[in-house]
């Protein structure tokens, strides 16, 4: 990540992986309409591939590592093909820690809600249990 903002020094990242690409889509389309509340909280969404470093949406930079500490796997957007990103990664910045622990926890409860919704009408996540059931 890069260096702490002396703005927003408490921060945390929330890598969350799902089955499909579709799915994680969904859920960053659902969550992103709930804006923050608090000016004393920042939050960003991005759908990241399992194994790539990846560009920032917004900004054009590139974050984190790629999992196998492998910075020759760093890839721009536009080289990775959309079916790859199936993480959505939630980065907060706080200014204090009560604030971060707060915004989160709300976050948790909605991604939690999406998520129930997901298993329950979703007709992959179905699929795919029926797959699960019968193997």
């Amino acid at each position: 990540m890069a260096d702490t903002d002396p703005d927003f020094p408490c921060s945390l990242v929330i890598s969350i992986p799902l089955p499909t690409h579709r799915l994680a889509s969904s859920a960053l389309r659902a969550l992103q309409v709930d804006v923050e509340l608090s000016p004393l909280v920042q939050r960003s969404f991005t759908l990241v591939s399992p194994e790539r470093r990846e560009t920032h949406a917004s900004n054009g930079s590139v974050e984190g590592p790629a999992p196998n500490g492998d910075a020759a796997t760093s890839v721009r957007n536009e080289d990775n093909p959309l079916e790859e990103k199936t993480i959505l990664r939630t980065e907060y910045k706080a200014t204090t820690n009560r604030m971060l622990r707060v915004s989160v926890n709300g976050f948790l409860e909605s991604m939690g809600v999406v998520l129930e919704v997901m298993q329950e009408l979703d007709v992959d996540v179905l699929a795919e249990e029926q797959r699960l059931a019968q193997a």
